[in-house]
């Protein structure tokens, strides 16, 4: 636990007081303007408000406890947000209440994660606390090897009796003990040190999580496994000896199935999260126990989960593949269009869509579906379609109709949406959405649509 002295030792009185009073003005004009005072660290004091600034929309949570301590720039750009770090804690708690053979959505279980973080603090004080506390270290517990600023492993913690986050970095540790305190974690045990020399004389824990570094060492991303630290792929034996469940965290860049691949048979679940359209993480489970199920190619075939805010889909990864059977049946009436959200796109489980929501892909890699009746549970956008026509002068005309804007997309097409734009010499925005396309026939059209 962090006393008093040590608390202010992260951080002075006035400090704190200068990061409270300015904290949602603008750090550069702040840095110009502001003199020397007593007791105050101005680089640190900017470090927080910009801190606070990013946090309030990545983790309005922590935004709300006032003694949060931030990291630099760069570390709270590259931490998970809010967002996905609770979805981690929805599958670990799938993953610890599951039965044997069967395990339900991740979305249905939230127990403890919706709670604000501050108001975790005041649930276990007292003597029900302590009686709490005591009860909590026979229960299920997790490690966290790779804790960086500490995101994902307090929002894990949460569904644990006892947690350890391991991080090299001192700092980043000090910041962690601190951070964990305030948002009432008292069941995290901080250790500075090493990830792998720690896997190695732990205890066997129910869950480790791991979020491997994606930078080399001249700063430079990566993207395969291999290149990242630590290599989880060949730490796969080690980690499993150590606990039933293996979270790990990939880049959103990786093939999902050369991963799964390369785990030779460990991984069980895929997760592909995105966040406002945009695909963020790609989360593999591995299962120590794993030993039977769906095989396809002498492979375990994982259930694959979309997830893209409240849009979530789950699937037997064994019974769904790219393939789509293009040309086996006619094209209906193209009344609605829609465009998959972007954990489906990487998920690439067109067929599904197929099956699953009456829509039809209007040609081999368009992923643009079309049907006669709207689907309003269809996971992605969705647009009713106003005119269709060729690329001809007459048809580009009579498509357009007098439209001088309009958001332009391409697929499968071949122009790029900006070649596109300029031929048609449209501005950009507006209300009209218009993509061009291939169809079943290798014809290439135009689809003048709004948004539902």
């Amino acid at each position: 636990m962090i006393t008093d002295m040590e608390h202010e030792a992260m951080i002075s009185p006035e400090t704190r007081a200068f990061v409270r009073a300015h904290r949602s003005e603008d750090v550069r004009e702040l840095a110009l303007k502001t003199k020397r005072m007593d007791g105050l660290d101005l680089p640190q004091a900017l470090d927080q408000i910009a801190g606070w600034q990013i946090a309030r929309k990545k983790l309005p949570e922590w935004a709300e406890c006032d003694d949060i301590i931030y990291p630099p720039h760069i570390a709270m750009e590259q931490c998970s947000s809010q967002f996905t770090a609770r979805y981690k804690a929805e599958i670990a708690d799938r993953l610890l209440h599951a039965d044997a053979d069967h395990a339900g959505d991740p979305a249905q279980s939230e127990a403890g994660v919706a709670k604000t973080a501050c108001s975790m603090e005041t649930e276990r004080t007292g003597e029900q606390g302590a009686k709490e506390s005591s009860v909590r270290r026979t229960g299920p517990t997790m490690a966290d090897l790779t804790g960086g600023f500490g995101v994902d492993c307090s929002y894990l913690a949460r569904g644990f009796t006892h947690a350890t986050y391991v991080e090299r970095q001192s700092h980043l540790c000090r910041l962690a003990a601190h951070n964990m305190t305030v948002l009432g974690l008292r069941q995290v045990e901080v250790v500075c040190g090493d990830g792998i020399e720690y896997l190695r004389s732990m205890q066997p824990v129910s869950l480790i999580y791991m979020d491997p570094a994606r930078r080399d060492e001249h700063g430079a991303r990566t993207y395969a496994m291999q290149d990242c630290t630590p290599d989880v792929l060949a730490l796969r034996d080690a980690l499993l000896a150590k606990a039933r469940f293996v979270m790990v965290k990939l880049s959103p860049m990786l093939d999902w199935r050369k991963a799964v691949t390369d785990f030779d048979g460990a991984v069980t679940q895929v997760h592909i999260v995105s966040t406002g359209n945009e695909c963020k993480e790609l989360l593999l489970v591995l299962d120590g126990a794993a030993g039977t199920g769906r095989l396809r190619n002498g492979m375990r075939a994982p259930r694959v989960y979309c997830v893209n805010d409240d849009q979530r889909i789950d699937y037997d990864s064994a019974a769904y593949t790219r393939g789509l059977r293009i040309g086996t049946a006619p094209l209906p009436e193209m009344k609605y269009l829609y465009e998959p959200n972007a954990s489906i796109m990487k998920a690439g489980c067109f067929d599904l869509l197929e099956e699953r929501y009456g829509v039809t892909q209007i040609g081999p890699s368009s992923h643009l579906f079309v049907a006669d009746e709207p689907v309003t549970d269809f996971p992605g956008r969705g647009f009713a379609v106003e005119a269709i026509g060729g690329m001809g002068k007459r048809d580009v005309r009579r498509l357009l109709g007098g439209v001088r804007q309009a958001n332009i997309a391409v697929r499968n097409f071949p122009l790029t949406a900006s070649q596109l734009r300029n031929r048609l010499k449209l501005a950009d925005g507006g209300d009209t959405y218009l993509f061009g396309t291939t169809t079943q026939e290798g014809g290439h059209i135009l689809l003048r649509t709004v948004k539902l």
